[in-house]
Order: structure tokens, then sequence, then C-alpha cells
């Protein structure tokens, strides 16, 4: 398929075209084009073919996917006939990166973002955010912490609410933003700087080779990604002289993980606010998200016009990523939508998921296991 520029692109009269988003509804969900349609082109091509022949064959189509390589490669003919049909170079990645704003328009959008945090959300993120520190004692004198940054919005969101509760001084403490690129292409590598400075983080970033050592493993490659990743920021952590790195789950990533845990791995357990590292002795990982909305988060990002990656490793290209515990986006979306449908029909659904792993009755449970050591109810009866 042709090529179009995201410079030709951004010239276009909007009139003039119908941009269509290739990509699977997991990736959709961390950021599309304004304006765009999406149109899953993985399914059955006579289904696609109709959804294409309801649009005008006066304007240009314009198909997009992540990094634009899979709309490139899509064959013409396979399309029905009549449209002038073209793909976005460097897909949404290539949009992103396009909309970096030169010195001045970052620092105006550094102040919109953290002024949006103390006035416009305050009560949706760092309401919440300080509270899950206050309960869970995530933050503690003398802290040293490793603000471990993907590059999506939720861990950019985490860095900013750190900076924001740090200006309180209700407690000494450091922080360090780390940046790992586990083999990230260069553009991938740009946008994550660039989002950084725009907002005001000042990243450490360190390079290690784990896409490439993942890149030949068949079985459970994102968990296997998700292990590695993990121990090479506590490792890092501690050689800069940090005690605990934070992560940047949210309340959403808990209710669903305690929901998967039951639905695909016969376990009730959930993500913790805090655990001490096993192989990292003294280490700690925190979860400051911990009670804050992942629509909140979402619109933070949108009313600030920001554009994260949700995931920038070599499969993206596939649109089936990764999430941060190793989980697949398909499974996780699909948990998502299943709460969804639950919360039709009982609005406190999401609380009660939540609060189920903080209500367990130990008398009620056939079997538990605790330190490692399985302990059955007929033991005591």
């Amino acid at each position: 398929m042709k090529e179009i520029s995201i410079e030709e692109f951004n010239k276009l009269n909007k009139d003039s075209y119908v941009l269509i988003d290739v990509r699977d509804e997991g990736l959709r969900h961390y950021g599309t084009i304004p304006g765009a349609i999406a149109i899953e082109i993985d399914g059955e091509i006579e289904a696609v073919n109709k959804k294409i022949e309801e649009l005008p064959k006066n304007k240009k189509l314009i198909f997009y996917c992540e990094v634009g390589r899979k709309t490139r490669d899509f064959e013409e003919d396979s399309f029905p006939e009549g449209y002038e049909c073209y793909s976005l170079e460097g897909g949404y990645v290539g949009y992103v990166r396009s909309k970096v704003s030169d010195d001045k328009d970052i620092e105006e959008k550094k102040q919109k973002a953290e002024e949006s945090i103390r006035k416009k959300f305050h009560k949706q993120l760092f309401t919440p955010f300080a509270k899950a520190c206050k309960t869970y004692k995530l933050i503690e004198e003398g802290d040293k912490i490793a603000v471990c940054i993907s590059g999506g919005k939720d861990s950019m969101l985490m860095a900013k609410l750190f900076q924001e509760i740090q200006k309180h001084r209700q407690c000494n403490f450091e922080l360090v933003f780390l940046v790992m690129d586990p083999g990230y292409n260069k553009d991938n590598r740009a946008l994550i700087e660039s989002n950084a400075k725009a907002l005001g983080i000042p990243v450490t970033i360190f390079e290690s080779d784990i896409f490439d050592a993942v890149d030949t493993i068949e079985k459970s490659p994102c968990y296997i990604c998700a292990r590695m990743r993990r121990g090479y920021l506590y490792s890092r952590a501690k050689e800069l002289g940090c005690n605990k790195i934070a992560l940047g789950h949210h309340y959403d990533d808990v209710i669903e993980t305690i929901l998967m845990g039951m639905l695909h791995g016969a376990q009730i357990q959930t993500m913790m606010p805090k655990l001490h590292s096993t192989n990292f002795e003294g280490m700690e990982l925190i979860r400051p998200l911990y009670l804050v909305r992942e629509s909140d988060i979402c619109a933070w990002r949108d009313y600030n016009d920001l554009h994260f990656l949700q995931c920038a490793c070599h499969f993206t290209d596939t649109c089936t990523t990764c999430h941060e515990d190793g989980t697949t986006s398909s499974k996780r979306l699909e948990t998502k939508k299943l709460i969804a449908a639950l919360k039709k029909d009982n609005p406190f659904v999401e609380s009660n998921i939540f609060r189920s792993v903080e209500n367990v009755n130990l008398d009620t449970v056939i079997e538990y296991k605790k330190g490692g050591e399985r302990h059955n109810f007929l033991d005591e009866y």
C-alpha cells in the first residue's frame, strides 16, 4: 500500500480523508489519533470490506497501526475497488512523535499538567495517591525511591504525583526517576525522552538487552520479559542507593488481577500495595497508584493532550501487547469487559472485588497457603 508521511498527513484538510485505526482494542484503549474510526483488519476480510464500503469514495482512506509496518504491507486489491488507500508512515507512534513540542510549548505543557493535578484532578488523582501512601505506609522518612517509568500513562503520572507530594514536605525522601531501555527502537526511546522532558521529569536511563533475550522464547515471553525487567530495575535501583522501587499499577489493575487469578489461575490473590523483595535484600516494591482509577488517569492524559506508549516491545507490530505484570492484553481486556458488564447490574461490583481480599474469612476457607505452607480446614476441625 502507498504510504503518506506524517508531514503530508498533518497538512491535509480533515474533510478530505477518513482515518482508520486497525489496532486491537487493547492498544486503542491507550490512545488513538483524534477523529479515527476503528476497523480491526485481523477479522474476516468480508466483514472488514463491508465496513469499508460504508465509507465515502470521494475521500482518501488512511490506515494506521502502531508503527506503520503492518498497514504498509496491506495489499490494496484486497479492499473494495474505487478507494484511494494509504498507510500512515510511522503509524500511531510516528504521529505521537510529530506532536513533540518546542521548548516554549514544553514549559506550557509542563505547567498545565502540574496545575491540573493540583486543581482539576486533585480529588481524582492526588487524593487517592496520598491516601494510598499514608494507608499502606509507602513513603517513609529517609526513603530513596526509584520511580520506574515504562513510558506509559500510568508511570508518567505516578512520577508527577511523586513530585507533587514531595513539595508538601511531610517527610524527607529522595526520588530517582528510572527508565530502563530493554531494546527500544530509536523512535520509541525518543518518545519516552520527549514526554519526560515535556512533563519536567529528570529521567535516568540505562540499557539492557531483554527484548533480544526473549525474542526466541515461544512460551510466555511476556511473563518472562516482565520478570527480567523487574530484576534489572531492582538491581539498578539498589546500585543507585535506593531502598524502594515504585511501579505504576492502579486500582483497575488490582481488581482485574483478583478476578483473573480466580478465573484463569484457580487462586485467590491480589497485587499487594507493597512487597519485600525476595532476591534483593533491603529492597521493597511499592504501588502508590493503588487507589487511583484508570479512567481518571486517561482523563488527565487527554485533558493535557498527552500521548504515551502502552508497550514498545518487538511484538508491538502484531498488536497483541503485554501488560507490566506479563499478562497479555487480550486476557486483561476480556476481564475489563466482564467487570464492565457486571457493573451494569451492580454498580458496586468493582469496590466489592477490591474489598473481597480485605475480608477473607479463614474459618470459611477449605485450604490456604501461608509462607509457602498449605493449611487445610481439617487440620483444626
